[in-house]
């Protein structure tokens, strides 16, 4: 009983606070992680990017809209759903788009009306032969400064300028990193942005390793390398599709309730709402829960170690007490009792950084 007990309501409590444990042995685990990793978008950030300027070459700023906006929309990502949503308030009739393509980490490409148009970051220019002039360069690298992600369009091999979007930080990112911390546990934080956007949000929540520009594949690579051949137990918080990987490989994933499927199906652990603090709180209960079962075993063995010995005779030759068959019998169900309410007492727990938070 000591154990999964105490394991069955730690996981109804937590359940309570919006986190969803999978299973007893993530419970178990989770308070023994010494590295915690995060995606950006969507888990430090509040992945509602919003398009902030938008510079033309030879169009209009409505044409170039309607532009990266019809390739746009052949996507789910959060960036993409910001420039879409410019189009709507400016009420801009979007192309229809053919031969869509996704580039991994880079942007997107469709044809409009037989003309090639890209749409992503300045790899996805340098990868397909687009020269981009020294005067947008510039502008781009003092966007960047500002944190600011920067999506390049191009239409048959010209550029035609770029949108820059931003991307609040959540207003929890900077408190968690600060318990985690408190906690010994060293932070990271993966994303494709650039590293100029990378640093400046990282400084500003205070993680402390920071991997800028990767491809989602490399998230698992760099989940595997952290983990230093099972000597270090690695968290990774992400909450979308090119997160699954990293989720899985992971001692402990953690999934953003307010992300995609495929990510919450990977997690070991589902934070509902995207409520940064409850990975956190997560790991605060798994320690609770693991002090609670060494005391429920403690309990156990108090009993029988005490009340066997008696119940063999140890005490009747000098003192003449015997332990009476009923007495064994209540010692035993005493036993039982005892390691049950402790356990039960679990229910009344609220982790610290809840406390501390009211």
């Amino acid at each position: 009983l000591a154990t999964p007990t105490a394991v069955t309501v730690g996981v109804g409590g937590a359940a309570e606070f919006g986190i969803l444990i999978k299973n007893g042995d993530t419970l178990e685990n989770a308070g023994q992680i010494d590295v915690a990793a995060f995606d950006k978008t969507g888990t430090i950030t509040e992945g509602k990017p919003e398009v902030d300027d938008v510079i033309a070459y030879g169009i209009s700023d409505a044409e170039l809209i309607k532009l990266a906006a019809s390739v746009e929309q052949n996507s789910n990502h959060p960036i993409a759903k910001a420039i879409v949503n410019k189009s709507k308030e400016l009420n801009i009739d979007l192309s229809q788009t053919s031969s869509f393509e996704n580039i991994t980490g880079k942007g997107l490409k469709a044809l409009i009306d037989d003309s090639e148009v890209f749409a992503g970051n300045l790899a996805l220019m340098e990868t397909n032969g687009i020269e981009v002039s020294s005067d947008l360069v510039t502008k781009y690298h003092d966007l960047e400064k500002l944190s600011k992600t920067i999506i390049f369009i191009a239409q048959d091999k010209s550029v035609k300028g770029i949108l820059s979007l931003s991307d609040k930080i959540k207003a929890n990112s900077k408190r968690t990193i600060d318990e985690l911390h408190k906690m010994d546990v060293e932070t990271y934080m993966l994303t494709g942005d650039n590293e100029s956007t990378a640093l400046t949000v990282a400084n500003e929540v205070g993680i402390d390793n920071v991997r800028a520009g990767i491809l989602p594949e490399n998230k698992l690579d760099i989940v595997k390398e952290t983990q230093a051949n099972n000597t270090k137990k690695v968290l990774f918080v992400g909450d979308g599709i090119n997160d699954a990987p990293a989720l899985t490989q992971a001692d402990i994933g953690v999934a953003m309730g307010n992300g995609t499927d495929i990510a919450m199906e990977s997690g070991d652990i589902v934070v509902m709402e995207g409520d940064l603090e409850n990975v956190v709180a997560a790991v605060q209960f798994s320690k609770k829960v693991m002090r609670r079962i060494k005391e429920n075993i403690f309990w156990a063995f108090a009993y029988n170690s005490i009340l066997i010995p008696v119940a063999a005779g140890v005490l009747y030759p000098a003192f003449g007490i015997t332990f009476e068959p009923a007495l064994a019998g209540l010692a035993m169900a005493m036993s039982s009792v005892t390691v049950i309410t402790l356990s039960l007492m679990l229910k009344r727990y609220v982790p610290e950084i809840k406390r501390s938070k009211n």
